[in-house]
């Protein structure tokens, strides 16, 4: 095997071994909680910290393998979880930007980077001697170190197993080709995918094409129209998803036609974008890597160390879901159709750009209601702070102020700093709502800085999402899906913040994909608490909402539910029909769409109706994320998110000691504990019950 030894280096030119000694990535911030100090970092700093950072932990392994003493806990897997201290800081912050603010110098710099990054985690997974010392610590102290110690050592050892440590030579050699490909093609599927999705922007000449838009929106649409060259007086952006939000609204048959057609052939090869190539070769090294470490497909690889444990018990999963998903599903689009041919006729066929036009109609007509009714009540300040914040008050009993004097990477940004119901300090929250051409489709929750007692490290959480900004001195309004994303994405914030554990690498949301969606699901819950609801939704004159639209609007929750099921439904199983492949039977480029056709028919999933939330070719969680052949986990979470909201119910939903409970048997967790015992403790049920799912979305 081609070992590349840890003694390898970085070459720094002499402009950035000069800028290391003064550069503000590689020296705490000095901000409180080390958070980064914006105003001094430049875009040029990150390279050299990066390069900084990786020297720094190949140094601290070359201390650890060069160690003469014989391997105990304290000197190897305590010194392993340690080295990379520096450089988890520095990237941390690097990586922030290139989802959230990806300038042409982030970008150029990510370039650069990925392929050293890739190339240290590769040193790192098949150097022998470290391996031997890890294991032999595994092999001698596994059955005497207790609780978290003894999670860490495991997670340690089976990280390396996991990575190829125990390949022979030559697999270990043609597993570390495969790292590298991959890496490189990740990276070129996110520059691709968000050039695609800023190319697939639909103009449009009049405003008289914009029929049925909210003032707000036509002035969104000239916003974006302007930022984005100004071919004509208005744009519509494309959103990271097959469907787009606006249809829901758009009077214009044939311009709603435009804009589904851009979103969903934005990067299939019919324009200048194909990620084809890129999806498909990803899938076919994922299905020889797992061979190689004695797998039969990737899904059995990956789902190995998840809740699910393995594909088949996912089919199962998703086949009780299926099997009452259907039949409601075309009695549901049948209904919109009907519908439809009362003002159309009855030639009239009923497409999937038509179908938010028309449930939007027919809910208006049968509740009284549309979303410019609601969206009034929904100002983004005060749903974030008279509802995500106040409802993390009354559970947790976690209080907020605003820190206008720390610095971010951009104006639109708020800081919050976080206290402990004892008001003590314990973490600070960004929050970057407002959408912009540098940033990434979707809303996420990631961290500055994880919380860990070893190093010291309170919490620097944020969270990132993509709504609409008004026009300056205007407030913004989100509606009501975009406010549950809120809820949704400070869900996971609070795993994060609420985290009380000693080592970074199990802390906050370190679980697996199968649990970390749970908790930002089940915050979801709190929205529509009426308590917290009516404390939030309220108009430019602080008015609540009435009592009668309150009523139509949570009945509106689950009026034709079948479409949000499907879509999701639908990109699972894509995601898993990708992944179950061995990896001689992964189609080719020019293969793909029908090989995804054929999966969904198979599933009976292949509905034009209810395409699927993501296809293939924009789907980023898949092929640029962390959800290969974890798709399915947002279904699954919400399984064990709606268990855990009835249980809340049961004990009181805002009572104090419910929310502490909760905090001091999973939040607080990270991956230090069994998850399903977790599960169990707090729900008193054995395994998850997918009844409740069907319940909550009124199937």
């Amino acid at each position: 095997m081609l070992t590349v030894g840890l003694a390898s280096t970085i070459t720094l030119t002499m402009a950035e071994t000069k800028q290391t000694v003064s550069n503000p990535l590689l020296h705490p911030s000095g901000l409180l909680f080390g958070a980064p100090d914006f105003s001094k970092i430049q875009s040029s700093d990150y390279l050299p910290a990066l390069k900084a950072g990786i020297e720094n932990q190949r140094a601290n392994i070359q201390k650890i393998v060069t160690n003469k003493a014989k391997p105990t806990f304290a000197n190897t897997i305590l010194a392993y979880e340690n080295s990379g201290k520096l450089l988890d800081r520095v990237s941390s912050v690097f990586f922030c930007l290139t989802s959230a603010d990806k300038t042409p110098a982030i970008a150029e710099t990510e370039k650069a980077i990925r392929p050293l990054l890739t190339q240290l985690d590769n040193e790192i997974s098949f150097n022998e001697k470290l391996f031997l010392r890890v294991k032999y610590v595994y092999d001698h102290e596994y059955k005497a170190l207790k609780g978290e110690d003894k999670r860490l050592l495991e997670e340690t050892y089976k990280g390396f197993v996991r990575s190829g440590a125990l390949l022979p030579k030559e697999k270990k050699a043609r597993v570390e080709q495969i790292n590298n490909r991959i890496s490189e093609l990740q990276q070129k599927w996110g520059t691709t995918l968000q050039d695609a999705t800023n190319g697939a922007v639909v103009w449009v000449n009049s405003r008289e094409e914009l029929s049925g838009l909210s003032e707000q929106d036509i002035a969104q649409c000239k916003k974006d129209a302007d930022s984005r060259g100004g071919k004509a007086p208005y744009a519509i952006v494309i959103v990271n998803t097959t469907q787009q939000a606006i249809l829901t609204n758009l009077d214009n048959r044939a311009l709603r036609k435009r804009v589904y057609e851009a979103s969903i052939h934005r990067a299939d090869g019919t324009n200048s974008f194909n990620t084809f190539p890129i999806a498909t070769e990803i899938a076919k090294l994922r299905a020889e890597k797992a061979e190689l470490m004695g797998y039969k497909n990737y899904a059995s690889y990956s789902l190995e160390k998840t809740m699910a444990k393995t594909p088949e018990n996912v089919y199962s999963f998703l086949k009780s879901l299926i099997q009452e998903y259907r039949p409601a599903a075309d009695r549901e689009t049948a209904a919109i159709e009907a519908y439809a041919r009362k003002s159309q006729g009855d030639s009239f066929n009923l497409e999937p750009y038509d179908r938010f036009y028309y449930s939007a109609k027919m809910k208006k007509e049968q509740l009284n209601l549309s979303d410019d009714d609601v969206k009034p009540y929904f100002n983004i300040d005060s749903v974030l702070v008279n509802g995500v914040l106040y409802a993390a008050h009354r559970v947790y009993g976690l209080t907020f102020k605003e820190r206008k004097d720390l610095p971010t990477y951009h104006a639109d940004m708020k800081v919050f700093e976080v206290f402990d119901a004892n008001g003590k300090p314990m973490a600070l929250w960004y929050c970057d709502y407002f959408r912009r051409p540098t940033k990434r489709g979707g809303a996420w929750m990631s961290s500055f800085a994880k919380q860990s007692k070893e190093w010291n490290q309170q919490p620097v959480i944020y969270n990132v999402c993509n709504f609409a900004k008004a026009p300056d001195g205007q407030p913004s309004y989100v509606t009501w899906d975009e406010a549950t994303t809120m809820f949704h994405e400070f869900g996971h914030a609070l795993q994060g913040m609420l985290s009380n554990c000693r080592y970074n690498t199990l802390s906050g949301t370190a679980v697996p994909r199968d649990f970390v969606e749970m908790p930002s699901q089940f915050n979801e819950s709190f929205a529509s608490i009426p308590e917290i609801f009516d404390h939030y939704a309220r108009n430019a004159k602080g008015e609540k909402m009435p009592d009668d639209l309150k009523a139509k609007m949570l009945r509106s929750i689950n009026f034709q539910p079948c479409y949000a099921l499907g879509e999701n439904l639908a990109s699972t199983c894509i995601d898993l029909a990708w992944h179950v492949l061995p990896s001689k039977e992964v189609p080719t480029a020019e293969g793909a769409k029908a090989f995804e056709q054929k999966a969904l028919g198979e599933v009976n999933l292949l509905d034009a109706q209810i395409p699927p939330r993501y296809y293939t070719s924009y789907f980023n969680h898949v092929w640029g994320g962390g959800y290969a052949a974890g798709y399915y986990s947002y279904l699954w979470t919400e399984v064990l998110a709606d268990n855990i909201a009835e249980a809340f119910q049961r004990k009181g939903a805002l009572k104090r000691s419910t929310g502490d409970e909760m905090r001091d048997k999973i939040l607080s967790r990270g991956y230090t504990v069994d998850l399903m015992k977790a599960f169990t403790d707090f729900t008193g049920l054995q395994e998850p019950d997918t009844k409740a799912l069907l319940k909550q979305r009124g199937l």
